[in-house]
């Protein structure tokens, strides 16, 4: 059973848990992960979501999304969600999450990554969590959100990521 640390407003570990899929009571939040990998051209990878996923089944999304296990930094689960869901392994151990978004349930924390030489038969597919990847760029995936088969972050969101990623140079590879 996937058991998810409890936080409180403030991003405190309230030292409870709760297995995954249970719901969590008002003032209870838990920590959730994305790792967006861009290419040297500047397109980011995107992954179609498994059609038997619960949570936008068949939808495009991000790179790498998921929610820390009990005991888990945010960039431990960043590490472990992006090997298990593409087999891609990064030592993100001088990372911290590039942009945290709160929602009404969670901690989003997005971690960018450059890799210009990654190429879709360097990676393994989680075939429980992933359907299939592909690069993809700003404008396209602002059409795919447009047309309902991307999972729908405000655009905002998807701009600042690409932004970002066009200002910072410390995470090359």
């Amino acid at each position: 059973m996937e058991l998810w640390d409890i936080y409180d407003k403030d991003r405190v570990r309230t030292g409870r848990t709760k297995p995954r899929g249970s719901e969590l009571l008002p003032g209870e939040y838990h920590l959730v992960v994305h790792v967006c990998l861009f290419n040297g051209r500047g397109e980011m990878l995107i992954q179609q979501r498994q059609t038997f996923k619960k949570g936008w089944p068949g939808m495009w999304d991000v790179s790498v999304g998921g929610s820390a296990l009990a005991g888990e930094t945010s960039r431990e689960a960043a590490e472990r969600e992006t090997g298990e869901e593409l087999g891609y392994q990064r030592d993100m151990g001088s990372l911290r999450p590039h942009m945290t978004v709160s929602s009404s349930m969670s901690f989003d924390d997005f971690y960018l990554l450059e890799d210009r030489d990654l190429k879709r038969e360097d990676l393994t597919l989680q075939e429980e969590e992933v359907r299939e990847v592909r690069w993809a760029g700003r404008e396209e995936i602002g059409r795919m959100i447009d047309r309902g088969v991307f999972v729908p972050y405000h655009p905002g969101l998807l701009d600042a990521l690409f932004d970002m990623r066009q200002c910072m140079g410390c995470f090359r590879s």
